[in-house]
């Protein structure tokens, strides 16, 4: 059964997308920590990061440092914080967290309630920066 992730890298869950490449996604998290907080998948499904064998995830590390320079150039922010925990989907991913201090990152907070259009803003913003 194919996770939520995998559903939204293949068009069948709307996302945010913010970058995409033949084996990664990258889209805006809809309950972020942070404006600009977002998700970067491999589109094969695996659990765990790091059963994901070593050449993959450097290209996944590679992408995901691509998604934090657009979100560094888009996103007003001192640098952008990256944190993988793995927990709540059974999909890799890795959160890119535009911050300007350590507790933006933190999770156990009251998360953002952005707007459908904010998000798509938000968004549009990364991507024009994503190279």
């Amino acid at each position: 059964m194919a996770t939520i992730f995998s559903k939204i890298a293949a068009g069948e869950i709307p996302s945010h997308k913010v970058a995409e490449n033949e084996e990664f996604y990258a889209f805006l998290d809809i309950n972020p920590v942070a404006v600009g907080h977002t998700l970067v998948i491999p589109k094969a499904e695996v659990d765990y990061i790091f059963d994901i064998d070593d050449d993959k995830l450097g290209r996944m590390m590679a992408f995901a440092k691509r998604v934090a320079r657009a979100q560094e150039a888009a996103i007003p922010c001192k640098r952008v914080g990256l944190a993988v925990m793995g927990l709540e989907v059974p999909h890799a991913h890795i959160h890119l967290i535009p911050i300007t201090k350590e507790s933006d990152m933190y999770f156990g907070g009251k998360k953002l309630t952005l707007s459908q259009e904010e998000l798509a803003d938000i968004a549009s913003r990364i991507r024009k920066e994503f190279k």
